[in-house]
């Protein structure tokens, strides 16, 4: 309980600063689910696609025009996959089954541009041959590097807490 002196808003946030910090190994696993939605979810925006090409790849050489808007559709739709939940709850399906939430540094969820420059960030983490990954194994708050350029961390809910709690 608070006391009536205390900012209700506050404590939630220090509560939510409190919470540990994911291992690499449970991040791992939670990207593996959501490695397989992002691909049916991919799928999906490419079926749409076919009727327009007769049943044919979309490419630069063969469907010029279509190309385009192919390849803004499924980067639109990685962007909704982790965005829209990221700013909503603070977590993916594949994070929820992991028990993982995503946070800035403040402890509040992440606003679209925070979304947006975590998964640029991310990207820079797997060029390197994922050395941006392995950074979490040295670094003691365990953050990745997209995690320290997007000011955001990745954290471990209790049992039985939902996200938005």
């Amino acid at each position: 309980m608070t006391s009536p002196d205390e900012d209700p808003v506050s404590s939630a946030v220090t509560a939510a600063a409190a919470l540990p910090p994911a291992g690499l190994l449970r991040r791992l696993a939670a990207m593996v689910y959501d490695g397989l939605l992002v691909l049916a979810v991919l799928m999906i925006v490419t079926a749409c696609f076919l009727p327009l090409t007769g049943g044919e790849a979309v490419t630069w050489k063969s469907f010029p025009l279509l190309a385009l808007p192919y390849w803004a559709a499924l980067v639109v739709a990685v962007v909704a996959y982790f965005g829209l939940p990221w700013t909503q709850r603070g977590q993916t399906l594949g994070m929820a089954s992991w028990r993982l939430r995503v946070q800035r540094d403040d402890g509040f969820l992440l606003t679209w541009h925070d979304a947006v420059v975590r998964l640029g960030a991310s990207l820079l983490s797997w060029l390197p041959a994922g050395l941006g990954w392995v950074w979490a194994l040295f670094d003691r708050e365990r953050r990745t590097w997209h995690d320290s350029l997007s000011h955001s961390r990745v954290v471990v809910l209790p049992k039985g807490r939902k996200a938005g709690k």
